[in-house]
C-alpha cells in the first residue's frame, strides 16, 4: 500500500526518476520544468528540505511498496493559516483515485500537523482531471488563475476551508 511520507534527503533519487519518467505527461498540463530543473535537481532538493525545516512549507512524497515515487504533494507559502497545495502523480496511477485520496489525507495533515485552516490550489483549464480531484477532495472554485500562477496557462483557483471539517 502506498505511503505518504514527509520529504527527506533519501527521496532524491526516486523523485528524480519520477520526474524524468513523467516529464512529457506533466508537460501536457503545465509548462515543462526545463533542463535547468534537472541539471540543478540536487541543489533544489536540498533547498526544499531547508524550506521545510524552516516551517514555511511542507513537502510530501507518495511512495509505493517498491520505493518508487507515485506522486508529490506540497504545501507551500504558509501564511496566516493558509497555504497553497500543489501535486502531481505518475501517469500510470492517474485516474485511479490516488490523487484524490492523497489530497484528502494531506488536508487532514495540513490541519492536524501544520495548523493550517485554508488550502488553495490552482489548475489549468486543460487539466480536467485535477479539477475533478480538487472538487472530490472538498475544494470549491473561487476565481480565475492567471498565467503567472500556472506556468503560462490560465485556469481556476480552488479553495478548501479546513476548519469546517
Amino acid at each position: 500500500m502506498p505511503e505518504l511520507q514527509p520529504l527527506h534527503a533519501d527521496h532524491a533519487p526516486a523523485i528524480l526518476a519520477f520526474e524524468l519518467a513523467n516529464r512529457a505527461y506533466f508537460a501536457t498540463f503545465i509548462s515543462d520544468r526545463g533542463e535547468a530543473f534537472f541539471d540543478q535537481f540536487t541543489k533544489r532538493h536540498r533547498a526544499l528540505l531547508a524550506e521545510q525545516e524552516a516551517g514555511i512549507c511542507a513537502f510530501y512524497v507518495l511512495v509505493a511498496e517498491d520505493g518508487s515515487v507515485l506522486g508529490r504533494f506540497n504545501l507551500v507559502d504558509f501564511e496566516d493559516g493558509t497555504a497553497k497545495l500543489g501535486y502531481r502523480v505518475a501517469q500510470h496511477v492517474a485516474g485511479h483515485g490516488v490523487a484524490t485520496a492523497t489530497v484528502r489525507e494531506l488536508c487532514r495533515l495540513a490541519a492536524a500537523k501544520h495548523g493550517l485552516r485554508t488550502l488553495r490550489a490552482a489548475t489549468s483549464r486543460e487539466n480536467v482531471a485535477s479539477q475533478k480531484v480538487l472538487t472530490k477532495a472538498g475544494f470549491a472554485p473561487v476565481g480565475p488563475a492567471g498565467p503567472t500562477d500556472l506556468g503560462g496557462k490560465s485556469g481556476t483557483w480552488y479553495q478548501r476551508d479546513l476548519a469546517a471539517d
